[in-house]
């Protein structure tokens, strides 16, 4: 069961050094976010909890495993969380290499705090939207597929933008049976208009049609 605290954001830091977890760590929770310090990157790792929401700050420079290294991981196991990458030796390089392994952001040592909570709390407002609009995209998938073959087939000639009588005739049935698969359509997708329902079901019909 979900807890007020499993729900609300959380910053995984993850640095070696213990002073600068401590110093960034009270910092980030000036602004009311909840922080989880790593020392060690394999075992952040081993028991980060992809079903969180939040964001990660990670050092570049670490003993072992490298910042980029952890990187690299978290986006070859598709885990969707914003990562900010610290680093006290920033160049070019470096940064163009964090970017193209899927960094939100880079930021050099010593980090500005006015900065980098900015840049922690946008990155946490992305990244619950972004879990907000695939929920609601998991949730319009299952009802579409709640659907049967003849509503489908309704469904894809509303979005093409026929009337009620250009459906009719393209199926070959009364205008009155279109009205009583339409009135089904907006109850079983829980669509309260039209606009809602093309821009929410639109891009499912053009999937089910290719």
């Amino acid at each position: 069961m979900s807890t007020p605290d499993s729900l609300s954001p959380l910053i995984h830091l993850v640095d070696d050094d213990e002073a600068v977890r401590d110093a960034l760590g009270l910092l980030i929770s000036t602004v009311g976010l909840r922080v989880a310090p790593w020392a060690n990157p394999e075992r952040f790792l081993a028991e980060f909890d992809r079903a969180s929401l939040g964001a990660v700050v990670l050092d570049m420079r670490m003993p072992g495993l490298s910042g980029l290294a952890v990187l690299e991981q978290l986006q070859t196991a598709g885990v969707d969380h914003p990562v900010i990458m610290l680093t006290g030796h920033g160049t070019v390089d470096l940064c163009r290499r964090a970017f193209k392994a899927g960094a939100a952001e880079f930021l050099e040592k010593p980090v500005d705090d006015e900065l980098l909570l900015d840049t922690l709390q946008q990155a946490v407002r992305r990244h619950v939207k972004s879990r907000q609009r695939h929920a609601a995209d998991q949730a319009a998938r299952q009802r579409y597929a709640g659907l049967t073959e003849r509503e489908r087939e309704v469904l894809g000639l509303i979005v093409e933008g026929l009337t009620n009588k250009e459906i009719g005739r393209a199926m070959a049935v009364s205008p009155r049976t279109v009205e009583t698969h339409r009135a089904n359509l907006f109850e079983k997708l829980e669509a309260p208009s039209l606009a809602h329902l093309i821009r929410h079901y639109a891009a499912l019909v053009e999937e089910g049609d290719a």
